[in-house]
């Protein structure tokens, strides 16, 4: 391995990859060939256990993936400057994409091309509960949580509960695929509690300051960092998570408004959870958009500092692995809700079903999502 990074160093070269984060976690790839192919910050295994420890947790993968490297060649101040790094280009993107919606929405071409764009979003988030239920769901247990936990969103009851009522439901079962997870651990390694304590400092006097100065902010911090924190499975199970709290709970924005957030999301290079920064310009401005980004991303950030050392242990842990895995289940069932609450918002007919199918089939033989987005705006301009 190469000597370790700078903090420039390392904030510079995710914040370069940053700008061409398009995919979610297919931007592990990226990562690894920067990180452990091209400047040797780390070896393969290191690599390989920091994603494992990932995905595990909840919040963006490819995010939390971009920290790990930093933790590991410089600690606290690494991995901060890392995730920043990664993250600011699409908060930029997303900033002035607000902006422009904010005050040309209501023009005849923008509300053309979002009449397409929501059904575009629709088949995206069908695709996604397609492809991890593909992945996730192996037998009639798992499909059992998912089914069970897509009735209880549908009778409004709170995703929270749904996930919490899931892992204790996962922690019953029997799985030999827990079995074997538990058979890849990663080394132990000693632990310093000072970067963790730096860390959680800044969390700590970041919402004092909001809860003196400014209570809407506060709420909108508190809400965005209980979503992150329950986003196992990454950016896409927080959709429905922050879908019930801010459209159905809250009423802060209507069902096609927040689609229309989700829209300009996938214009964005990074996760999909940075409609956030849409949700806070719309609610409260730059203020906003900038506390709700930072809280959206923040407390998954924290968890992969404070259990990256513990890893080995976690990943030993039966009734942890079972607990994660009937989470994920929940999400295929919660995911499929989302599909169903967006489809009955739209007044379907023949070209919009073109649309989310054509962006369906599409997505099936992986075209990239900027190429889907784009000709899709075209397409709507002309046809709506």
């Amino acid at each position: 391995m190469n000597s370790a990074p700078s903090i420039k160093e390392l904030f510079f070269s995710f914040f370069k990859l940053g700008w061409t984060a398009f995919g979610g976690p297919a931007m592990v790839v990226h990562i690894r060939k920067m990180a452990v192919e091209q400047k040797q910050w780390l070896d393969e295994a290191t690599f390989r256990n920091g994603v494992a420890l990932c995905q595990m947790l909840p919040g963006a993968t490819a995010m939390q993936t971009a920290a790990y490297v930093g933790f590991k060649t410089r600690s606290v101040f690494g991995a901060g400057a890392s995730f920043i790094g990664f993250g600011l280009p699409a908060f930029l993107i997303m900033t002035v994409l607000s902006v422009l919606y904010v005050n040309g929405h209501s023009l005849p071409p923008m509300i053309s091309a979002f009449k397409g764009l929501q059904c575009i979003v629709i088949a995206i988030v069908a695709n996604a509960t397609f492809t991890f239920g593909k992945a996730w769901l192996k037998d009639w247990k798992g499909i059992f949580i998912a089914l069970t936990a897509a009735a209880m969103y549908g009778l409004s009851l709170n995703p929270m509960l749904v996930i919490i009522i899931a892992a204790i439901c996962g922690m019953g079962m029997q799985s030999k695929e827990n079995s074997a997870s538990m058979r890849t651990t990663a080394p132990e390694q000693s632990y310093s509690p000072k970067s963790f304590l730096v860390i959680i400092l800044f969390a700590a006097i970041a919402f004092a300051l909001l809860f003196v100065f400014s209570k809407n902010l506060f709420g909108l911090a508190f809400l965005m960092s209980r979503i992150d924190l329950f986003a196992f499975g990454g950016g896409f199970s927080a959709l429905p998570i922050m879908f019930n709290e801010i459209v159905n709970v809250r009423g802060w924005l209507d069902s096609l408004t927040f689609l229309n957030g989700i829209a300009l999301g996938q214009l964005t290079p990074g996760p999909i959870v940075i409609t956030a920064t849409f949700i806070g310009y719309l609610l409260y401005g730059f203020p906003g958009a900038i506390t709700a980004t930072i809280f959206i991303f923040l407390p998954s950030f924290i968890l992969v500092i404070a259990l990256e050392p513990y890893f080995a242990r976690l990943q030993r842990s039966l009734y942890f692995n079972r607990a994660i895995r009937g989470i994920l289940y929940s999400f295929v069932g919660l995911l499929l809700s989302v599909v169903v609450h967006f489809a009955l918002n739209i007044t379907w007919d023949i070209a919009r079903m073109l649309f989310a199918t054509g962006t369906f089939i599409a997505l099936i033989f992986n075209v990239q999502l900027p190429w889907i987005i784009l000709v899709g705006i075209v397409l709507s301009v002309i046809v709506f």
